[in-house]
C-alpha cells in the first residue's frame, strides 16, 4: 500500500525540483571545463558580423533601415542568431552524444530522475546559458553606438523563452534521427531558413507576401522584433509576440519529452 501511495504521489508531482537541480548541477560542472572557448566564440562572433555587415554594408550600400542605422539594425537582430546557434545546435548534438555514445542518460535515469525531469533540466540549462550569450550582441552593439534603453532589461527574458523552445526542438530532433550526420538535414531544412528569414539582416516586408506570412510563424522573427522593441520602443503587438514565444516553448517542451520518452523508455 505504501508503494502505491508513493507512486500516486510521484504521479501527482511529476517535476521534482531536487531531481532537476541535480541534472543541472551536473551540466554546470561539465560547463566549467569548456566555458572559456564557448564564451570567446560567443563574444567574437557578433563583433565579426557587425564589422562585416554593419560597418561594411553601412559604409557602402545601406545606411539606414526604417530609420535605424544599419549597424544597430543588424546588431539587435544578431541576438536571435546567437540564441538559435547556442540552443538548437548544442541541444541536438549534445543530447545525441550523451545518449548514444556516452550513455549518460541511462546513468541519470538509474537515479530517482524520470524522463520529464531530465528533459526539463536539460532545456532549462541550455535556455539559461543561451539567454546569457544572446545578450552579448546587444552589448556589443551598444559599444558600436546603440543607446541603452530600459526596455532592453526584458531582452534576457525574451531570449530565455526562445532558447527554451529551440532547446526542446533540438532534443526532439536528437531523439528522432538515427545517425548523427542526419543533423545536416535538420540544419539545412529548419535552422538555416529560420535564421535567414528572421529579419536580422533585412526587413521582412521586403519579401513576397507569402513569405511575410510564413515569417510571422518564425520564433526568431518574433524575438528580433521584441529585441528591437526593447531598443527603440515597444508596441502593443509585442505582447502577442511574447505569448507566441511562450507557447512555442511549451509546445517544444512537451514534444521533446514525448520523443525522449519513446527513445529512452518505450
Amino acid at each position: 500500500m505504501s508503494g502505491a501511495v508513493a507512486t500516486r504521489a510521484r504521479t501527482m508531482r511529476r517535476l521534482e525540483p531536487a531531481a532537476i537541480k541535480g541534472v543541472m548541477s551536473r551540466e554546470l560542472a561539465n560547463f566549467r571545463t569548456y566555458w572559456r572557448g564557448t564564451t570567446f566564440s560567443s563574444v567574437l562572433e557578433p563583433i565579426v558580423y557587425l564589422l562585416a555587415f554593419g560597418l561594411g554594408l553601412s559604409a557602402t550600400l545601406v545606411d539606414e533601415v526604417d530609420g535605424i542605422p544599419y549597424i544597430e539594425f543588424v546588431g539587435t537582430g544578431m541576438v536571435a542568431t546567437a540564441v538559435i546557434f547556442s540552443s538548437a545546435l548544442p541541444s541536438m548534438f549534445g543530447t545525441f552524444v550523451k545518449h548514444r555514445f556516452q550513455n549518460t542518460y541511462d546513468a541519470i535515469l538509474a537515479a530517482p530522475v524520470d524522463v520529464e525531469e531530465l528533459v526539463s533540466a536539460e532545456m532549462l540549462w541550455i535556455a539559461i546559458r543561451s539567454a546569457t550569450y544572446g545578450c552579448v550582441p546587444l552589448l556589443v552593439t551598444i559599444g558600436f553606438g546603440l543607446d541603452p534603453a530600459w526596455g532592453m532589461l526584458l531582452v534576457p527574458i525574451f531570449c530565455f523563452f526562445t532558447a527554451l523552445g529551440f532547446a526542446g526542438f533540438g532534443i526532439a530532433m536528437a531523439a528522432t534521427v538515427a545517425k548523427i550526420d542526419q543533423f545536416n538535414y535538420v540544419t539545412a531544412l529548419f535552422v538555416t531558413p529560420l535564421f535567414l528569414v528572421a529579419g536580422t539582416f533585412f526587413p521582412i516586408d521586403g519579401l513576397p507576401e507569402g513569405f511575410q506570412a510564413l515569417a510571422q510563424l518564425n520564433p526568431l522573427h518574433q524575438l528580433v522584433e521584441l529585441v528591437r522593441g526593447g531598443a527603440f520602443g515597444y508596441e502593443a503587438v509585442d505582447l502577442a509576440r511574447f505569448a507566441f514565444l511562450a507557447g512555442f516553448a511549451l509546445l517544444m517542451w512537451r514534444i521533446a519529452i514525448s520523443r525522449m520518452q519513446k527513445r529512452l523508455i518505450d
